[in-house]
């Protein structure tokens, strides 16, 4: 008579995912929502619309599980937010939450004020994973960056100065302000990114963009001059804008789907490495800037610090499939979630 004992099989099975947020892989319907977030320190209403990853599309709709990095947006002068539109159909579907701040849209903005509302709003969007009320409830990766186009270029600059919650900063033909974007850069040490048209006759690279660059104290600085670019094609038609950029430069030898694809095709790339720690994607970066035709481009970066970047990662929490937060359970399937965006699934069957 054969005699069975009962006994216990540990099997943990480990799958390395390395994407942001819960799925790197996946394709996200968008969701929007219009808010005002408000800042106690400057007594000041910030009018925002976020766009963000959801399983369907429309306004105030729930936020897809997982976790997804945060990108502040910065319009420029007299262009309206959703001139950026290009902008988040782009990113959101790949698994970022974008914030546009609709504040300083009058003839005479007060750039310092556009710039404190971009900083505000990156801080926020982290206070707003952890209230249970806010459609982001423990969905933000600590993982931001800050864009902006023309003013909000420029003010991308101060809002990220001696900024320690901001990730990177790139910009789209930034412009100079009051106070200066120029002097700002200096005090930026982010991975930065800068965007320049070529043939920008509204914000001059020469005067402009390539000054900023050389401004920064950034570990790793990369400048892209889209060959024949102009200053509006990085945004959508905006009436004001084109009627200045005619003015001086009325014939581009490039389209505006042109610009965006190329500005498209670096930008997803930067933000891969840098806000979902996707660690083949720098060297896919640096290949496409010796490749491209489409560019010209500088760049300075530091590769111990890029190879640090790269390796430390620290666990965030553990989350199981419907995105509740855990301490680790056996037999289901749970998300471990690490502040450099990687997500390790993790099953243990006993």
């Amino acid at each position: 008579m054969k005699i069975f004992r009962p006994f216990k099989i540990n099997l943990v099975f480990i799958f390395f995912l390395l994407f942001s947020s819960n799925l790197f892989a996946q394709t996200f319907n968008i969701g929007h929502t219009s808010t005002v977030l408000y800042d106690n320190t400057r007594i000041r209403d910030v009018n925002t619309e976020i766009y963000y990853p959801a399983d369907s599309n429309g306004d105030d709709v729930s936020i897809s599980i997982g976790n997804f990095p945060v990108i502040v947006f910065g319009h420029g002068f007299l262009i309206s937010w959703d001139a950026y539109e290009n902008f988040w159909i782009s990113l959101v579907s790949e698994g970022y939450i974008l914030c546009f701040p609709t504040t300083e849209m009058g003839f005479t903005p007060n750039h310092q004020i556009f710039a404190d509302d971009l900083r505000f709003i990156s801080s926020q969007m982290q206070i707003e994973s952890q209230n249970s009320s806010s459609i982001f409830y423990n969905s933000v990766l600590p993982k931001t960056g800050i864009m902006g186009h023309s003013m909000g270029g420029g003010a991308s600059f101060l809002a990220t100065e001696n900024n320690p919650n901001i990730n990177t900063l790139i910009n789209f033909a930034a412009a100079e302000t009051s106070p200066s974007a120029i002097s700002a850069a200096s005090n930026i040490t982010i991975p930065s990114l800068i965007f320049s048209g070529e043939d920008d006759c509204v914000s001059p690279p020469i005067s402009n963009q390539n000054i900023m660059f050389d401004s920064l104290n950034s570990i790793c600085k990369t400048q892209i001059s889209i060959i024949n670019g102009g200053h509006c094609y990085f945004a959508n038609e905006n009436t004001l804008c084109s009627f200045g950029e005619s003015s001086c430069n009325p014939n581009l030898n490039i389209t505006r789907n042109e610009q965006q694809s190329v500005t498209n095709d670096f930008l997803k790339i930067w933000l891969n490495f840098y806000l979902k720690s996707d660690q083949n994607s720098f060297s896919v970066f640096n290949d496409s800037l010796q490749s491209s035709n489409r560019i010209t481009y500088s760049q300075f970066c530091n590769s111990t610090a890029i190879e640090e970047k790269s390796f430390d990662k620290e666990l965030i929490k553990i989350i199981d499939i419907l995105g509740r937060e855990t301490k680790g359970r056996k037999n289901e399937p749970l998300f471990y979630i690490y502040d450099d965006g990687t997500v390790e699934k993790r099953l243990t069957i006993e």
